[in-house]
Formats: structure tokens, C-alpha cells, sequence
């Protein structure tokens, strides 16, 4: 059980990387490789401000606004110098490795004894069950800690979503994913494409950010390596998410990105459960992501041969 809580917590946390993705890749058609600095960015921003005493919500905070300023960076790279939107991405990643260390001054900064979101569910988990260690969830017992987490993770994705879905109503946001559908179009009816693109990525990589600090928080670690991957878990989450709905309705794409990303991590612990070498995680998640982009296509075909 203690694994399934895990795996779901995880894969809430990650759904605002999935997110980020999908604002980058899906709305603006942006190959953006910035995310595996960025969330490194926002954890080692957040690890060193906790070490320094600040408040949990402050670090977090700052982790969000770090990675929006890395988005930026790319954004400007490829608008302002014309440079290639994956090389922008590409340039920005790798100077954010060493911009990481110089930040937490080393390549691992541990959070154990720390304050973090964590600690702070836990504690009003406690206020509200006082003495309790464990509850009892459908016959499995789950330490408080856990559970509270998971409540913590579930609200925190909620609330992001919600956010999400309201700014993209906005005209701002509308502006936003009408630059992503015809740039050209835009540029016609008087709208600045290219701060558009900079905005977009910037409130992109702001998420990815903020996922790097709340992971950091929960795994009680920043570690200048974790952002290795994260792409492709993010590409996983969309295209699982597009998958399960089957709409490019506003609403249902962020609900799908979000379910998508908790399966994938699913299904990730599941391979772990029944004797997955760690080793071979990366390839399974290769493998993953494949049948991801398969399947959808496959799908299609299937059906319109059943109703030919």
C-alpha cells in the first residue's frame, strides 16, 4: 500500500511538469528542452532557501518564479537571436547544470530535517487526528504522513488546474493558444507573437519549476541529476492524457494530463513490484513513451476498419 501512495503522490506532483509540457509542446508546438534544468533549477532553489530557514510556501514560490525565469531565457533566445527553439532550450539546460551547483554549492542538498510541505501536512494531519500514527484505508493501514501527503498533493494539483484553466480563459490566455494554433494569424490581428512565446514558456517552465521544488520537498532531497528524463515523463503524461479523453477540450486535456501522469507512475511502480531492475527503468520508460504514441494510432485504425 505503502508503494501505491507513493506512486499516486509522485505522479500528482509530476502532473504539473505534465502540464508544463503540454503548454509548451502541445499549445505552442515548442520542442523545449529547458524542463530538464528547470525543475533542477526550482528544486535547488527551494532546497538552499529551506536550508536557510525560509518558509516552505516561500521556497516553493521561489522554485516557481526560478523557472519561469529559465523559460524566459529560452523564450528570448528564440525570439530576440532567431536561434532554434531546441537549441535555445538546449543552450539554457546546460547552463542551468552549472547554475544548479553554484546555487546549492554542491551536487545533493539534504532536506531531512527541514521544515517542507511535507512536514507542515503532517502537522495538521495530527491536529486533526491527534495521537494517531497510521489510519486505515479501505483495509490497508497508511501512516499518516502518507496520507497526508497525498491530501496535500491532490489539493495542490486541484487548485494548479483550476488556476490553469481559468488563466486560459482569459483573454490573455485565449491569446495564447490562438498564437499557438496560426502565429500568423495573430501577427495580423495586431498581436505580439513573440512575447506571447516568451510568456508561454515562461509560465511553462514556472510549473516545471515548482514541481522541482515540491519534489525535492517530498523525496527530502535536492539532487543536481533529477532533472534527467523529466521530458520525456512529461511527453508520456500528455500523450497518455490525450489518449484517456480523446478531446482537445480545454477542460478534459488538463483532467487527462493529470490522470495521465498519476498511470504512468502507476505503472511504473507496478514494473518495480513485480521484480524491475532499476537499472532498466529508463528503458521501460522508453518503452512506455513508445507504445504512448503508438497506441492512440492504432486505435484510429482499428476503428475505421470496424466501421468500413
Amino acid at each position: 500500500m505503502t508503494l501505491l501512495i507513493g506512486a499516486l503522490t509522485i505522479g500528482l506532483i509530476l502532473s504539473l511538469l505534465a502540464l508544463g509540457v503540454l503548454i509548451s509542446f502541445r499549445i505552442f508546438s515548442f520542442p523545449d528542452i529547458t524542463p530538464e534544468g528547470s525543475i533542477t533549477f526550482g528544486a535547488s532553489i527551494a532546497a538552499i532557501l529551506l536550508v536557510k530557514g525560509y518558509g516552505p510556501l516561500l521556497a516553493s514560490g521561489a522554485g516557481f518564479a526560478g523557472g519561469m525565469v529559465a523559460g524566459a531565457i529560452t523564450g528570448i533566445l528564440h525570439t530576440r537571436f532567431k536561434i532554434n527553439g531546441l537549441l535555445a532550450g538546449i543552450l539554457v539546460m546546460t547552463a542551468l547544470y552549472s547554475i544548479n551547483l553554484h546555487v546549492m554549492g554542491k551536487s545533493n542538498v539534504p532536506l531531512l530535517n527541514e521544515t517542507t510541505l511535507v512536514s507542515r501536512a503532517e502537522q495538521v494531519a495530527d491536529s486533526l487526528v491527534p495521537g494517531a500514527v497510521s489510519l486505515t484505508v479501505l483495509g490497508w493501514e497508511v501512516s499518516l504522513r502518507d496520507a497526508a501527503t497525498l491530501i496535500g498533493a491532490i489539493l495542490l494539483v486541484v487548485l494548479c488546474g483550476w488556476m490553469l484553466f481559468l488563466f486560459f480563459r482569459t483573454n490573455l490566455g485565449t491569446a495564447m493558444r490562438a498564437t499557438g494554433d496560426n502565429q500568423q494569424m495573430m501577427r495580423a490581428l495586431g498581436v505580439h507573437v513573440n512575447h506571447m512565446i516568451v510568456l508561454g514558456l515562461a509560465l511553462s517552465n514556472g510549473l516545471i519549476g515548482l514541481t522541482g521544488a515540491l519534489l525535492a520537498q517530498y523525496q527530502g532531497f535536492a539532487d543536481v541529476q533529477m532533472g534527467i528524463g523529466m521530458v520525456v515523463l512529461g511527453l508520456a503524461a500528455v500523450i497518455l492524457g490525450e489518449a484517456l479523453v480523446g478531446t482537445d477540450r480545454l477542460g478534459l486535456t488538463i483532467t487527462g494530463t493529470v490522470i495521465g501522469s498519476i498511470l504512468f507512475r502507476l505503472l511504473v511502480a507496478i514494473a518495480l513490484r513485480w521484480g524491475l531492475d532499476p537499472n532498466d527503468l529508463k528503458l521501460i520508460t522508453a518503452i512506455f513513451v513508445f507504445a504512448a504514441l503508438i497506441l492512440p494510432q492504432a486505435l484510429k485504425k482499428m476503428r475505421r476498419k470496424i466501421h468500413a
